[in-house]
């Protein structure tokens, strides 16, 4: 164990937000350089038009601000997301909103997109690595659609990738927009922002679309025509959910709000592979949801994904995390004669695909 993973242990005696305000403080003054194990060719990733130097990336939620991402990508993350971003800065709801369930290794949190805002996380975000930006809309705005254009027009061009969130749990009526003509509507919207964006900075940038997991089988399969019939690159599946599988902990099983970590992983993983067997090859898959070592990372590009992003999981393990991944995901192709992580995508697809309960 690390003496920052030691400091990571201190921090989960405090309150869960003050907790994490000072890890972000310690991530930007305890900067190391990247392990030269997270560019292993055998992990290189080409998707999206990028170049991943291995498929493990920091969900967004953790650097909401985009106050650190060279220090996440220092830890050996291949890449990193930050936000959610909401075109105006807002609180969020109301305090507490962020829970620890230490028994399951799983957090409930109702946050609510609270961030400072677009122009904040624009003055700092820096194109050095791959940095992805999240966007979403602010809870009061009486167009949802008109924010995430605004997020897309903004940071199309500094972003490596922009991801549209329509799936938090935590913003009244928002999962609302991933079905049917609203999600129609929505892609149709910020495909043209994408389009004028490019054409001011000479730039496609990728466009992926970040899902819950509480969908069932006909909205998975709606929702997947729609993304790809208007030009998205990719799905992030999933986010928290709202279902309340068998937990250890008692105390605050029962609090409103999405569910993240261990108890996910199943769900996630078996959606995920449904999604790879109804979109077929070619769509990017980004696999998130009870990642806390190689065995997740491992089943969710098994299972289908091109990459693997996790945040729960870096709570309880500490910042040595995404490090020791990325060493046992090539122990585990030498032990299996593998020459390539790609090789692994979709090899228990079939397998995945049949605990999907929908």
């Amino acid at each position: 164990m690390t003496i920052a993973d030691r400091a990571a242990q201190v921090l989960r005696v405090l309150e869960p937000e003050r907790a994490h305000r000072l890890a972000i403080r310690a991530a930007r003054f305890g900067r190391s350089r990247p392990p030269a194990a997270a560019r292993d060719p055998r992990l290189n990733v080409s998707k999206l038009g990028l170049d991943f130097p291995n498929p493990i990336g920091l969900a967004a939620g953790f650097d909401k601000n985009g106050e650190v991402p060279d220090a996440m990508l220092a830890l050996g993350f291949g890449f990193v997301e930050v936000g959610t971003v909401t075109p105006l800065p807002q609180e969020g709801n109301p305090k507490p909103r962020l829970f620890r369930l230490s028994e399951d290794r799983a957090i409930i949190n109702r946050l609510g997109f609270n961030n400072e805002g677009h122009e904040a996380a624009l003055e700092r975000l820096d194109r050095r690595g791959l940095v992805g930006v999240n966007v979403g809309a602010n809870r009061d705005s009486e167009d949802r659609i008109f924010d995430y254009v605004a997020g897309v027009r903004l940071f199309a061009p500094e972003a490596a990738y922009l991801t549209v969130n329509v799936s938090s749990p935590n913003t009244p009526g928002l999962r609302d927009l991933q079905a049917g003509e609203a999600l129609g509507r929505l892609l149709d919207a910020v495909g043209d922002a994408r389009v004028a964006a490019e054409e001011e900075c000479g730039r496609r940038t990728p466009l992926l679309l970040k899902i819950a997991p509480d969908l069932d089988d006909r909205a998975l399969g709606a929702l997947i025509e729609t993304a790809m019939a208007n030009g998205v690159d990719g799905l992030i599946i999933s986010n928290t959910t709202v279902a309340r599988p068998e937990l250890k902990s008692r105390r605050h099983a029962d609090e409103l709000g999405g569910l993240s970590g261990p108890p996910l992983l199943e769900i996630s993983t078996a959606m995920l592979s449904r999604a790879r067997q109804l979109a077929g090859p070619e769509l990017t898959l980004v696999g998130v949801g009870g990642v806390d070592g190689a065995a997740g990372a491992w089943s969710k590009i098994a299972a289908g994904a091109d990459l693997v992003q996790l945040y729960t999981g870096l709570v309880y393990e500490g910042p040595s995390l995404p490090r020791r991944i990325v060493t046992d995901l090539l122990t585990r192709l030498d032990e299996r004669n593998i020459k390539h992580i790609a090789d692994v995508r979709g090899i228990e697809t079939e397998r995945w695909a049949a605990a999907w309960p929908h």
